[in-house]
This record gives structure tokens, C-alpha cells and sequence, in this order.
């Protein structure tokens, strides 16, 4: 069976040559980032043998640094431009196995949205991963609607990918805790805090009626659906049509019609339970998160899921295929 994953990341270290003096000191690479950056560097070893054992047939790959939002304006473009070529150059001889998601300039909007379109008309990419905020704001704020009018124009998905959480929620809700770094990484962001971070984004555009501006626009999520699933009977009673927001539709519709979710970093069946009985088969994509996940677990799990035969090609690869123009 063919099997397409959509959230595995890359990393290459040689692109902070490209940043200005001063920029490295202000990075902030997460641990598991730092002990993984041979695999993140890596393209046709390690990774694409650890494909071939596993039976993925198709990554579509994802810049995993938030390098380019400590850039200005001025500078963001160009800098993303060079990683999408660098990106481009490493999978250009395995088109069968690899596509990517564009790495966009957030700082400056509409530098973004041209970019996104230059990756997709030039290099077949297809569509574009935004990692968490961009200099502590939400997609909501309307400066960012180039990035979605364009992105609805070229008929491609905005994957929104949990990214570190803006300093004043680090102070306010994860500062004194625990004694390493570790205990504080855990609980700001992968082990909680940046999912439910993302779930907010998601409920922020519902609110803000970005999804019924843009009712083409296709937007992913990872790691389950970061959340929403479990709280999706009272949240889409809570965000109904006139309780205050822009949304003229209800949030279970709206996310039914134009909201995808993937299975990064999520390997057990409860949690693809709840994910079938809200969202639905059809808005389910599989997904491992490497290097930060394994790809045999993914595919163990993929394997174990008691569905007919024709679903499970849908998680596996149909839904991928279909949204993604693979």
C-alpha cells in the first residue's frame, strides 16, 4: 500500500551563514532539535533508508527553525527564498519519494504570500508550513490575509505547526518549574503547551471569519488535531454563529469542510477514535513527525487501525493524495 506522510521535518545548519551578526545569539533551538540535527540535515540516508524499512513512500518535507522570524522585514524574503531553494535542490532527485512545504517569511505578509507562490509554480511545492505565532501574533490579524488570499488562488493548504510559545506566556504559565530544561520544554511545548496554543489559533481564525473569507482555504494540523477532537461537542456549542464572532458557521462545519488534521507524533487508537467520530475519514492524514517520532511506530500504528481496508488507505495515503495534488 502506498503511504504518505506530511509533518517530517528538515533542518539545515548551514543556512545560519545566511543570518545577520547578532541573530544567532537570539536563537532558540529546542533540545530535541539540537540532538537530532544530523537526522533534520539529512535527505537521501538515513532518512529515505529508514523510509524504504518502514514502507513510507512519499515525505513531504518541512523547515523545522523559526530562523526567519527573528529577521526583519527586509531581510526575512530573501533568507526564506534561500532555504526553498536549498530545500528544492536536495529533493529534486528523488521526486517520487520527496515533496515539501514552502518556509515563508511571516514578518512580512505579503513577501509570504509571493513566495508561496514562487515555491508552488516553481518547484511544485505544495503549500506552506507556518510554525506558531510570528512576533507574538496570531494569523488572525489582518495583515496576514495576502498569505490567505493566495494560498485559496493556488487551491494549496497552510499547515499551522506548533512553534515556541511568545515570552510573556513562557513567564506567565511555565516559568519556575522543574529543575532542567527538560521539564520546562515538556510542559511549554511538546507535551502541552504548544497544542493547546495551536488549538487556539485554529478557534481564532473560526472566530475571526477567516474560514468563511476563505471558504476554499484548507488549513492542517497536526499531533491529533492538537486537541480539538476531545473538546469538539462543547467548543462547537461555545462558538456558534452570532455568539460574538465573525463566523456565519457553526465550528463543527466549518472545520468538516475546510480544517485537516494529521496523526504526527500520535500513535495509539483512542485518540484516532475520537478523531474519526468528529472530524471525520475524510480529514485524516497520516503523518509521523520525524525525526522527533519514529517512522516504524507510524507505520505500527497505521497497521493496527480496525477499519475497512478502503479507510485505511484514505488515512494512509488517499486523503494526502487528494489534498495535496500528489
Amino acid at each position: 500500500m502506498r503511504i504518505v506522510t506530511i509533518e517530517e521535518h528538515v533542518s539545515f545548519p548551514e543556512m545560519s551563514h545566511f543570518l545577520p551578526d547578532g541573530i544567532t545569539d537570539k536563537k532558540q533551538p529546542s533540545g530535541p532539535a539540537m540532538r537530532l540535527m544530523p537526522m533534520l540535515s539529512d535527505i537521501s540516508g538515513q532518512r529515505l533508508e529508514s523510509m524504504d524499512q518502514s514502507g513510507i513512500s512519499m515525505q513531504v518535507l518541512s523547515v523545522e527553525n523559526t530562523d526567519v522570524n527573528l529577521l526583519d522585514q527586509s531581510s526575512a524574503p530573501a533568507f526564506a527564498s534561500q532555504y526553498n531553494d536549498l530545500l528544492a535542490e536536495r529533493i529534486k532527485d528523488h521526486p517520487d519519494r520527496f515533496a515539501a512545504f514552502a518556509h515563508l517569511p511571516m514578518v512580512a505578509p505579503s513577501a509570504a504570500a509571493d513566495e508561496l507562490e514562487r515555491t508552488v509554480k516553481t518547484y511544485g511545492f505544495r503549500g506552506a508550513m507556518i510554525r506558531g505565532l510570528t512576533c507574538g501574533e496570531f494569523l488572525d490579524a489582518p495583515k496576514f490575509a495576502p498569505v490567505f488570499e493566495r494560498a485559496e488562488k493556488l487551491g494549496v493548504p497552510l499547515y499551522i505547526h506548533p512553534g515556541i510559545p511568545p515570552k510573556p506566556v513562557l513567564d506567565a504559565y511555565y516559568s519556575n518549574i522543574g529543575t532542567t530544561f527538560g521539564s520546562f520544554d515538556a510542559l511549554a511545548c511538546w507535551g502541552w503547551g504548544w497544542h493547546s496554543e495551536t488549538a487556539i489559533h485554529v478557534l481564532r481564525l473560526l472566530i475571526a471569519g477567516v474560514f468563511d473569507d476563505y471558504p476554499k482555504l484548507k488549513i492542517i494540523i497536526g499531533h491529533m488535531g492538537e486537541m480539538l477532537p476531545i473538546m469538539w461537542d462543547r467548543s462547537n456549542k461555545a462558538f456558534q454563529p452570532g455568539n460574538g464572532g465573525r463566523n456565519q458557521r457553526t465550528m463543527a462545519d466549518t472545520f468538516r469542510e475546510q480544517l485537516y488534521i494529521t496523526t504526527s507524533g500520535f500513535f495509539t487508537q483512542p485518540p484516532l477514535q475520537i478523531a474519526l467520530d468528529t472530524i471525520g475519514i475524510d480529514h485524516i492524514i497520516l503523518s509521523v513527525d520525524y525525526p522527533f517520532s519514529d517512522n516504524q511506530m507510524g507505520i505500527d500504528f497505521l497497521h493496527g487501525i480496525n477499519l475497512p481496508a478502503e479507510q485505511i488507505a484514505k488515512i494512509a495515503h488517499g486523503n494526502a493524495d487528494r489534498i495535496l495534488g500528489l
